[in-house]
């Protein structure tokens, strides 16, 4: 059994045909999914989808490409709901900075401000954090040991390979692996994915982004986790339903849900 901690069901591009991507994944023996926040505008959606589905949650956040359209009071409306298990996905993300320098330092800052205040709302309502990370490892990991993110742990989202962020192993942070582990140009996760404690492994596909080979340049969907899973065995040498079940308790531990 597989849980997708990380799919943007949400999106657009699921809207013609959200049941038949849902079923696909039932029958492929993924039965549980998690919707991150990234836009608020689309978080109504991602309401109206978990109370639907038994086994789908969601979570109230901003992506750091959102930030204008932060609004901490809109986010602790739906924070209470019964499938709202966590907070994010929020982070920082300097890979589109602006050229200028003025205006690439204030760009951090206001993400650096976003970024603390969903940390304290995850604090105040004890739900873990999804954390997204892009060319900026170093100051996300002062601000989560900083603002105290141990308190409620997380995932670092799709995680990046990068070898600085192993230290959050021992804040109560986990490691979301998705699609981008199977790229024939991914050494470095490859290559530092062992290093991961196992109980510590989560699986997503961020759908429908970064889909897995064999698949990439189509929509990516959750049923695709089989795809991930199959390649962590193979990297961890384990067998692939060892890897699922220790993949499921984690989820289970983390997020407090009742796959």
């Amino acid at each position: 059994m597989i849980i997708d901690t990380h799919c943007h069901l949400n999106d657009k591009r699921f809207e013609n045909d959200l049941e038949a991507v849902i079923q696909r994944a039932f029958d492929a023996d993924v039965k549980g999914m998690i919707i991150p926040g990234a836009d608020p505008s689309e978080l109504p959606r991602a309401v109206e989808i978990a109370e639907k589905y038994d086994n789908i949650y969601f979570a109230v956040g901003v992506h750091p490409y959102d930030k204008e359209a932060f609004d901490l009071s809109y986010l602790e409306e739906h924070i209470t709901h019964p499938k709202c298990i966590a907070v994010g996905e929020c982070g920082l993300d300097y890979f589109r900075l602006p050229k200028e320098e003025a205006q690439k330092e204030a760009d951090k800052a206001a993400q650096k401000e976003i970024f603390r205040k969903q940390i304290d709302l995850a604090k105040r309502y004890k739900k873990p954090l999804i954390v997204h990370i892009r060319e900026a490892s170093k100051d996300s990991l002062d601000i989560l040991i900083e603002e105290n993110a141990r308190e409620v742990g997380g995932v670092l989202h799709c995680y990046n390979a990068s070898p600085i962020l192993l230290e959050l192993d021992a804040h109560g942070f986990y490691y979301g692996i998705g699609g981008v582990v199977t790229f024939k140009n991914a050494k470095k996760l490859v290559e530092i994915l062992p290093q991961i404690p196992q109980n510590k492994l989560l699986i997503e596909t961020d759908a429908p982004y970064l889909t897995p080979h064999p698949h990439r340049g189509e929509r990516n969907e959750p049923f695709y986790t089989t795809l991930v899973a199959q390649k962590m065995a193979e990297i961890l040498q384990i067998d692939r339903k060892t890897l699922e079940n220790i993949v499921l308790e984690n989820t289970r531990r983390l997020f407090k849900a009742f796959f």
